[in-house]
């Protein structure tokens, strides 16, 4: 008789890269999506905001209101979940101690875990005074541009040498064409948020080697750095209320992403951790949460145990030549 061999359980990665492929062939782009009515994706009772691809993953969904709860806080509430409505992933990092055999210390490794959550939407009876409440933004979008960009931690340069746009990463500082050569103030604050997301990679910044060391186009690095500001742009323009302008020749952007995607599983939550600190660092935000640190980390204990794994391979392959040389 075959023995049916048990299929392994899927990573997260996987589980959250593949999420976002289904998403994509459907002709959405997650971080092309605003967040400016519904809000930043929250949990309902703490008040906390989700983070990173969270942000994206959450509000794909399109809820009126990005007001979440877990399963506990629900029955907690005395409220329900609707019947036939699915939960929604929410992604967190789990350190775990283990002990190392050859030094016999132990050492902390970062895991990337989930755990469920469920919209207000898909829940019934939950207390009214408990539900948020609408509130109109009266903040002028383009006066929210300005602040944000004012009072930015060490801003690099604005210039208007050129007509292009491009940050200038030796000599630290942001060029976009004069400002009548846009259409609108939208458009141009739109451009100086995707340049300003660059800048936070210098060295006296956040130090991001996917923008101190990229090789040019076409290179993992720098296809990284470009998802991250352009994530990070996103979050930005959401977060001052401006709209985000569909891609015109998104079915290329599009195909070009699923591509890299089914090859590359990790680099979707690495690159919206990234864009996360990057626009914590121009907003200002001081998170307890190092994501960067803890995925750096995660992918070097990675290769690490890759190469202690070749390492083996080749010790047991020399054995078993030796073996047969005996012979």
């Amino acid at each position: 008789m075959h023995q049916i061999k048990k299929q392994a359980p899927l990573d997260v990665y996987t589980i959250v890269t593949n999420r976002i492929i289904e998403l994509l062939e459907k002709g959405v782009i997650p971080w092309q999506q605003p967040w400016t009515e519904a809000g930043i994706p929250k949990n309902l009772i703490t008040g906390k905001h989700y983070r990173g691809i969270n942000v994206w993953l959450l509000n794909s969904l399109n809820y009126a209101q990005n007001s979440f709860l877990t399963f506990k806080q629900v029955h907690d509430l005395g409220a329900s979940i609707k019947k036939g409505e699915k939960a929604n992933l929410v992604v967190f990092w789990k350190w775990i101690e283990k002990e190392n055999k050859e030094t016999k210390e132990i050492e902390r490794k970062p895991l990337l875990r989930y755990y469920n959550v469920f919209n207000i939407d898909q829940c019934t009876g939950i207390p009214k005074e408990k539900l948020p409440q609408v509130i109109e933004s009266k903040i002028d979008p383009i006066e929210a541009c300005e602040k944000i960009i004012t009072e930015m931690p060490k801003r690099p340069d604005i210039r208007h040498d050129d007509q292009r746009a491009y940050y200038d990463r030796l000599q630290d500082y942001v060029n976009l064409p004069r400002t009548e050569t846009f259409k609108t103030s939208e458009d141009y604050y739109s451009t100086l948020f995707h340049e300003l997301l660059h800048s936070t990679g210098h060295s006296d910044r956040l130090n991001r080697r996917e923008l101190l060391d990229s090789k040019g186009f076409n290179s993992q690095d720098y296809a990284i750095e470009e998802l991250t500001a352009e994530m990070g742009a996103s979050y930005l323009k959401s977060f001052a209320g401006i709209p985000i302008e569909k891609l015109e020749n998104s079915a290329a952007y599009i195909q070009s992403w699923l591509e890299r995607l089914k090859k590359d599983r990790k680099c979707l939550v690495y690159a919206s951790s990234q864009a996360q600190n990057a626009t914590d660092y121009i907003l200002n935000v001081r998170s307890e949460e190092k994501e960067i640190d803890v995925i750096d980390q995660e992918l070097k204990q990675e290769k690490s145990s890759n190469r202690e794994k070749e390492l083996q391979e080749t010790r047991e392959g020399k054995q078993d030549k030796s073996i047969e040389n005996e012979r």
